[in-house]
């Protein structure tokens, strides 16, 4: 039989984990089945899921479908009630290699007589952290999870029911980790976690992020590019600005999550952040690192928001110098808070989504035409493209090492990509 065909949906995360599962599922044994790591972030990330799942039932007949990750943590029921699926498991047991063990036992090919359709435990019970870590999930950079779960209960969030509460992986570990990863020959490693700037709040003398960081750096000198994920700015530490100011090896990029630029809006969303609070942050990240970018998270038409708020998060593109959005059309999800309050309408929110998404990619062509002429540092990701410490895509006009860090002169840009010339070794 064939080896499992995996569907990731979401995050950066939920790929690592993905990753980790594929090693269970090789390890157990289990063959022909496929299997659906869903997102829950939204309402049409879950209609997505839904989607995936029937579209790969009728690709792959008369295999079994097991369906795990935030949407089927969250609603168990809903695609326990779909007639293709044959298991759903939880963000806890996906992670148990006893877990993948029982599905590999043999019962049949819709595994009938091992154990209930749903496996799902309360998330929020779960106290341990990143039980299976892998070494070198990417192709070219490492991602390596350091904290799951979140503490916060933001008003328009169902990831914390997804993911559980904050759960830090010790720093011991994860520079054992980085240094295999670096003697398999990565030059870059990215940090992930659902909550990355809580890490260290469970462990002993509760550290923080930047320490985390900083420790990074001093005890695996041969690492060429560490990398941070998402970050929430109101919630770095003294060390992480040191290490912005004072460590060329940490990435001059941070992604923020910003949600939104109205002080009214932050503070119905629970954000723990006003507006000044990122604009300061922003400058002060730019102050002691010129070169640094910001990518942020923003949502669109979150309920009561006015069209004078929305403009303050179209305006915070320009006073924080953002320059890569994801931007979020709000889509309410039951349970939470943000659902019971008074809705925009769809078209409305699609509109202001537009609009944002406009505003990111005016902010994206400014960034591109102020690197003509610059020298940049790539990680190629692929023969002919890689990106630069700013996580800028770059398109090479001649073949590259993958995976090797090299040195370009920009020469033009597209409406996403820089181009460059005349490599320099």
């Amino acid at each position: 039989m064939n080896a499992p065909v995996f569907a990731t949906l979401g995050c950066r995360l939920n790929a690592y984990e993905s990753e980790a599962m594929r090693e269970l599922a090789d390890s157990a044994g289990l063959k022909g089945a496929v299997i659906v790591n869903t997102c829950a972030v939204t309402a049409e990330a879950v209609r997505k899921a839904k989607q995936e799942i029937r579209r790969l039932a009728r690709e792959n007949p008369g295999a079994p479908v097991i369906v795990t990750g935030c949407a089927a943590q969250t609603e168990p029921e809903t695609f326990a009630a779909m007639a293709e699926v044959t298991r759903v498991i939880g963000n806890h047991e996906k992670m148990q290699a006893d877990t993948w063990a029982g599905l590999a036992a043999p019962a049949g090919p819709d595994f009938v007589g091992q154990t209930e359709k749903v496996q799902v435990d309360d998330i929020m019970s779960v106290r341990e952290t990143a039980g299976h870590l892998i070494d070198g999930f990417g192709r070219h950079r490492a991602y390596v999870q350091v904290q799951n779960g979140c503490d916060h209960r933001c008003t328009f969030c169902i990831i914390p029911y997804g993911r559980g509460n904050s759960r830090s992986v010790p720093a011991g570990v994860v520079i054992d980790q980085i240094k295999r990863l670096v003697d398999r020959g990565f030059h870059e490693v990215v940090l992930t976690g659902v909550d990355l700037t809580s890490w260290g709040a469970d462990l002993p003398a509760t550290p923080r992020l930047g320490d985390l960081v900083m420790r990074i750096l001093r005890l695996v000198p041969d690492l060429a590019r560490l990398r941070i994920s998402s970050i929430d700015s109101i919630e770095a530490d003294d060390n992480l600005m040191l290490a912005i100011a004072s460590e060329p090896r940490l990435m001059p990029h941070l992604h923020l999550s910003l949600q939104a630029g109205d002080d009214m809006i932050l503070k119905r969303m629970k954000r723990r952040h006003l507006r000044d609070d990122a604009i300061a942050f922003c400058e002060e990240a730019r102050r002691l690192r010129p070169d640094i970018v910001f990518g942020a998270d923003i949502i669109a038409g979150f309920p009561t928001e006015t069209e004078a708020m929305f403009d303050n998060s179209l305006k915070l593109v320009d006073d924080c110098g953002l320059t890569f959005l994801h931007v979020f059309p709000f889509s309410p999800r039951k349970g939470t808070p943000a659902a019971r309050m008074p809705q925009l309408k769809g078209p409305e929110i699609k509109a202001r989504a537009a609009r944002l998404r406009a505003k990111g990619d005016a902010a994206l062509q400014a960034h591109l035409a102020a690197q003509q002429g610059q020298i940049h540092r790539i990680l190629m990701e692929s023969p002919r493209m890689g990106r630069t410490e700013q996580f800028t895509e770059v398109d090479l006009t001649t073949d590259q090492p993958e995976g090797q860090i090299i040195t370009a002169r920009v020469e033009g840009f597209g409406t996403s990509r820089l181009t460059a010339r005349g490599v320099q070794r």
